[in-house]
């Protein structure tokens, strides 16, 4: 039986022989936002500046004997204050991701997109989960479940593309999409049946590129392959889907919470499309879900680097 957490276990253990990704924690001003940051710190993940009211954030580490001695503190006098200077060391290139302290996830992204101060680029932000599923040997990435509502077309290749490269950072070697809907028959009667087939027609076209597209494919048959052999799906990502991409928001947040409270089920998040990986924990995730989570956002960001020096 595999043990728990052994997907994410990997993918810590290989970010602990990376160097500690300087990253902005944006208001900190709880128990279990700072110990999340600092235990990051402690396991080699991430080199941690803290944003937020200096001695708030002295008095939360003194009170629950969490030390943060050698730390740097970036004082902000409230959560407003700490996102917008949070995301003013990226852009300094003094920190290359953002992590969720305290605040609320609106006010952290609100400073993220902002047009004028944020970390907008071409891309569409978007959100992926990262699910270790029990009983699945390889993790599951879900997206969007939870940035776009209501995607339309264009929008959902953004979403798709930044699913893909995503999943090349964490190094997954052949990435296999479905593009989920209700039914895999194509139906003017159900639009996202109609925009999964658009899109799988655009990966044709090199419009999105690097993966193995298929869609319309409803759950079962694309996650379970004796699901896709009755149905006589001929595909190389039926029943062997590695990613899913739900046709908004609520879908895809009602297939992450099922996984997580029915299933069992553990979801690192992190929201991509930005100029660096922004880390989105929940006060409800476990230890070993915040450290997933800043494990992700590391390999996003070492994938970003090595572009660059490509580029460069």
């Amino acid at each position: 039986m595999q043990a728990e957490h052994e997907k994410y276990q990997r993918l810590i253990d290989y970010c602990k022989t990376i160097p500690p990704t300087p990253t902005a924690v944006a208001h900190p001003c709880d128990e279990s936002s700072l110990e999340g940051a600092m235990q990051a710190a402690r396991m080699g993940l991430i080199a941690p500046i803290l944003v937020g009211p200096r001695e708030r954030l002295r008095q939360i580490a003194e009170t629950h004997a969490i030390d943060i001695s050698g730390v740097e503190i970036v004082d902000a006098p409230h959560s407003a204050a700490a996102a917008a200077a949070a995301v003013a060391l990226v852009k300094e290139g003094r920190a290359e991701a953002l992590m969720k302290g305290s605040l609320h996830t609106d006010e952290l992204m609100a400073a993220v997109v902002s047009r004028d101060a944020g970390l907008r680029t071409a891309r569409r932000i978007s959100h992926c989960f990262v699910m270790d599923v029990p009983g699945r040997e390889d993790a599951l990435i879900i997206t969007d479940a939870a940035v776009n509502i209501a995607p339309t077309l264009e929008e959902k290749a953004d979403i798709l593309q930044n699913a893909i490269d995503f999943a090349h950072a964490l190094r997954i070697r052949e990435v296999r999409v479905a593009v989920l809907s209700a039914m895999e028959t194509v139906s003017a009667k159900v639009p996202s049946t109609v925009e999964a087939a658009a899109l799988c027609k655009m990966v044709d076209r090199g419009q999105i590129t690097g993966a193995l597209v298929d869609g319309p494919l409803a759950l079962d048959n694309a996650i379970d392959p004796e699901a896709a052999r009755i149905k006589k799906i001929q595909s190389a990502v039926a029943g062997r889907a590695n990613v899913l991409m739900a046709p908004d928001l609520e879908a895809g947040n009602m297939l992450a919470k099922s996984l997580s409270f029915l299933a069992g089920a553990d979801a690192a998040g992190i929201v991509l499309g930005a100029r660096v990986p922004v880390i989105l924990t929940s006060r409800a995730d476990k230890v070993m879900t915040r450290l997933a989570s800043c494990a992700v956002a590391v390999l996003v960001a070492q994938a970003r680097r090595e572009s660059a020096k490509v580029e460069g």
